[in-house]
């Protein structure tokens, strides 16, 4: 041959189509023994995985970056979802109805093996299983009549932006990433080649157990490559989640700061930035008519300011009421999609029914919020606002923090896993998520620490830790927290006001300062000791949780950067061991 990558190419295709051909003889051990003669597993295997990520040029039934009305079309006619209220689109994702934590899977090679922090959160998987779950999947997708491609990109900012391809098998799916990722220009689009391939279809990996797998569900990404793959569940947000993951892996390593935030900027070009958990109330607090989102869930901080990595929201809909949360029930409306929200015979919407899930879900394209900054972009962060559902009603509801205690509590990320944004979760469970977001940060915790640290020495911002979660009484007892008080306090973080008040001592358990008297708000609720009636049974729940926090930083502990902070933690001597 002339020509060494033609070649090449050539003999990954045939050594491809051997692999293929053998497939129904590996059923048999004797068979089955006998494929380590045929073409090399590497050679196969990169052949396969180009040819999956091939699917606009090489798939007959290709349906590439559709328009909304025909997305629409297509949905309704292939019988995936149907019209309810607002001209919505609803659908059901099936039997899971959140993420699948313990299905989700790092290829443990190259560059990846010495980055990521491995365990529990970040589990390994051979560059070998993930390519034979990946051609599972993609065989599938292969023998469609039809396949949807999205071609987009994760990230705002030109700068560190990454090209992303999603190639599913459901065309609401295909809607879903339309909403949630950013949409290209005609230009763009001409020249678009993937950095980021994730494909997704209904493929079954049977030989899970075989691969050392928990199920047959596998989200699973590979680093070096930009592979993601989704199989065995119909939960949009594994997509979108995939995407993030990889955003949070690389951004960092770039040196720029990635987030599981919201972030809205005001008319004075003021950006505050919201961390939490989902459910904590990250998308309905950044839902504020008085200043303009940037993005309602993943960020990223660069040298420039704060960027969306998204161009959608993808909002909690469980208990959606029009009077506290308008931005969000107005976004619900034609292009916009809901899931696993229960209606009634005539399509009306019952967002206080949880019987199918507590997680239902709505995603809509950003400009569906009015007031949305359309750039995606802002400058610095001027406050930070981490948001923790406490579930033992004794953290207060705002509390002012110190740069140390503000690395110790993103590190710690203590909130509530809320019902039903993972399998299984039906009531408030206390959990401790690094930098709120665990499930989706591959780097070790000190990584996205350092680099915190260092935009707040630069842009003196102010860290503000708010609960959401219970007041007077842990979750049984106590009650939550009203939207209209917690808003209230945002408002006092924005305006400067909070600025003016006078703070507390430290308290003797978690060394927090909070507003004597803000505002309107009751200074019996300001002071969580003072707002249970119980003041035994206060002081047994503090000691309690700070016995958990400090048993969580343990963990932390071997390396002397982190080791530092735990002195912003609880006392130790308040501690329950």
């Amino acid at each position: 041959w002339a020509d060494e990558a033609a070649y090449r190419a050539t003999c990954e295709k045939l050594a491809g189509m051997y692999a293929r051909n053998w497939t129904k003889y590996e059923a048999d051990p004797f068979m089955a023994a006998l494929s380590g003669a045929g073409p090399g597993g590497d050679a196969v295997a990169g052949y396969k995985i180009k040819q999956a990520t091939n699917f606009v040029t090489s798939h007959k039934g290709c349906e590439r970056n559709m328009a909304y009305d025909d997305m629409r079309e297509e949905v309704l006619a292939r019988g995936e979802g149907k019209v309810v209220e607002n001209d919505t689109i609803l659908v059901d994702t099936g039997k899971f109805t959140g993420r699948c934590p313990k299905d989700r899977y790092i290829v443990d090679s190259g560059e990846a093996h010495k980055n990521v922090d491995w365990g529990d959160v970040n589990i390994p998987i051979k560059e070998s299983t993930f390519n034979k779950v990946f051609d599972c999947c993609a065989e599938r997708l292969w023998g469609l009549e039809k396949v949807y491609v999205f071609d987009g990109f994760v990230g705002s900012s030109k700068k560190s932006r990454r090209a992303v391809r999603v190639v599913t098998e459901l065309a609401w799916h295909h809607h879903f990433c339309t909403n949630m990722f950013i949409r290209p220009t005609e230009e763009e689009l001409e020249s678009f080649v993937p950095e980021i391939t994730i494909i997704n279809s209904k493929a079954t990996f049977s030989e899970w157990k075989e691969h050392g797998l928990r199920s047959e569900t596998c989200v699973a990404v590979d680093m070096d490559r930009g592979l993601g793959v989704v199989t065995g569940t119909q939960y949009s947000g594994e997509m979108k989640k995939g995407a993030f993951s990889m955003m949070n892996y690389l951004l960092p390593l770039q040196g720029i700061m990635s987030m599981h935030c919201s972030a809205t900027v005001g008319p004075a070009g003021d950006t505050a930035i919201f961390f939490g958990l989902s459910g904590t109330g990250k998308t309905t607090l950044s839902a504020d008519t008085t200043r303009y989102l940037i993005g309602d869930d993943e960020h990223g901080w660069d040298e420039d300011g704060v960027f969306n990595l998204e161009g959608g929201c993808y909002a909690k809909m469980i208990d959606l009421n029009p009077v506290k949360e308008p931005l969000i029930h107005a976004a619900i409306r034609r292009d916009a999609i809901l899931e696993n929200v229960v209606v009634d015979a005539e399509g009306k919407c019952d967002y206080k029914d949880g019987s199918r899930t507590e997680n239902t879900r709505g995603s809509y394209p950003m400009w569906h919020i009015p007031n949305h900054e359309p750039t995606g972009k802002a400058g610095h962060a001027k406050n930070v606002i981490f948001l923790t559902c406490d579930a033992f009603g004794v953290l207060p509801p705002v509390s002012k923090l110190t740069t140390e205690q503000a690395l110790y509590h993103l590190v710690s990320g203590y909130t509530a896993k809320v019902a039903g944004t993972e399998m299984g979760v039906t009531e408030p469970t206390a959990t401790f998520s690094t930098c709120f977001g665990g499930a989706f940060m591959p780097l070790p915790p000190k990584r996205y620490a350092e680099l915190f640290r260092s935009k707040i020495e630069q842009h003196n911002v102010n860290v503000y830790l708010v609960n959401t979660g219970w007041t007077g009484g842990a979750y049984g007892v106590g009650k939550r927290m009203d939207i209209v008080a917690t808003r209230a306090i945002v408002s006092a973080i924005l305006d400067g006001s909070i600025e003016q008040a006078e703070l507390s001592a430290p308290d003797e358990y978690f060394q927090l300062r909070f507003p004597t008297a803000l505002g309107q708000i009751d200074p019996a609720v300001l002071d969580p000791r003072k707002a249970w009636a119980d003041e035994a049974a206060y002081r047994a729940t503090c000691e309690k949780l700070a016995g958990m926090y400090a048993r969580n930083w343990t963990k932390y502990e071997a390396d002397p950067f982190m080791a530092a902070l735990s002195g912003a933690g609880p006392r130790t001597e308040r501690v329950v061991q």
